[in-house]
């Protein structure tokens, strides 16, 4: 007897249909991976553009502290 005579019809029939599950599916979680991806590198954008403001705010107010703080002494 050969090998292909002693794999039940059923065995073969329940591994093609596995693989076609898989590979029907493939796409949808290639997609799902690319959305969680862009998601998140919006996300950190978002965050980024925070911190940066928020830097920016600090610098603005140290700089107007100091120029105010000239323009008092200079009155003096």
């Amino acid at each position: 007897m050969s090998s292909a005579q002693l794999v039940n019809g059923a065995v073969v029939d329940s591994v093609t249909i596995t693989n076609t599950k898989v590979l029907a599916e493939a796409p949808a979680m290639a997609m799902g991976s690319l959305y969680q991806t862009i998601g998140n590198s919006v996300a950190m954008a978002a965050a980024n553009a925070v911190y940066a403001q928020q830097q920016a705010n600090v610098v603005y107010q140290a700089s107007t502290t100091l120029g105010v703080t000239k323009l008092f002494a200079q009155n003096s």
